[in-house]
């Protein structure tokens, strides 16, 4: 782990909070940050530690989408994959916002430069810029709809379903078009993807196999290409899109 200065905005992933932010205010935050870099496997937070400070997620290399994984530990030692946070994701907020430890464990996926602000430092800003607070209210906001989806999805579909409405909404925010298909952005291994959907290894195995015969996707070490999108979105009850991702452009 190193750090040094930033040079820059990288592009952020639409909907996260650094793309929310005007302009303006994104860079302002920056200002108040020190730089850190990872590499990918190293812990950015851990579960149950007391520190307040915030992060702010960019790419190690501006061409590409940062990721990172926020897992939580259960009793008896088992462990649940909770989401995925990419470029301009805000994390440890909660414990800044709460004055409370760290709810979960994130880890690099990629390496990552990482803009750690103090908790007292992005308090101040947020008390300054009343639109960045309601902006980090949304994203808290969309965080638990997201997590309440995912419970829905327990209840009313099948594995594999549901593993079909993960890869698609991967592929809909880190995907990435080629040739022959669409990634979906990050390296999960078919434990992980089974955390992620609350499913257990074999049952994953068995979804992965059937989508293969479906056709809809091809899987490889530690990830899946989406070889036809629009028909697993069908498979995944999921409304259709006008547009299939593109490959991405660096933003300036």
């Amino acid at each position: 782990m190193s750090t040094r200065g930033t040079d820059g905005p990288p592009p952020w992933v639409r909907g996260s909070f650094m793309d929310r932010l005007p302009a303006a205010q994104a860079a302002e935050l920056l200002t108040l940050s020190r730089t850190t870099t990872f590499e990918a496997g190293d812990v950015l937070l851990r579960q149950g530690e007391p520190s307040r400070h915030v992060m702010l997620l960019q790419p190690a290399d501006p061409a590409a989408v940062a990721c990172a994984k926020v897992t939580a530990g259960l009793e008896g030692g088992a462990e649940t994959l909770l989401s995925i946070r990419v470029s301009g994701d805000l994390i440890g907020e909660q414990a800044a916002l709460r004055d409370v430890p760290r709810s979960a464990t994130v880890t690099a996926c990629t390496p990552l430069r990482v803009a750690v602000v103090t908790a007292d430092r992005f308090l101040a800003f947020l008390g300054g810029h009343p639109e960045a607070a309601q902006h980090v209210a949304a994203v808290l906001a969309d965080r638990l709809d997201s997590a309440n989806r995912r419970r829905l999805d327990f209840a009313a579909y099948s594995v594999p379903i549901r593993l079909a409405r993960v890869l698609v909404e991967l592929a809909d925010l880190l995907g990435r078009a080629g040739d022959g298909g669409t990634s979906i952005g990050v390296e999960l291994s078919q434990p992980e993807l089974g955390r992620l959907i609350g499913a257990g290894e074999d049952a994953v195995g068995q979804a992965v196999r059937r989508l293969k015969t479906e056709g809809f996707v091809r899987p490889h070490y530690r990830g899946v290409t989406v070889l036809d999108l629009r028909g697993l979105r069908r498979f995944a009850d999921l409304a259709p899109v006008t547009s299939e991702p593109r490959p991405r452009t660096r933003r300036s």
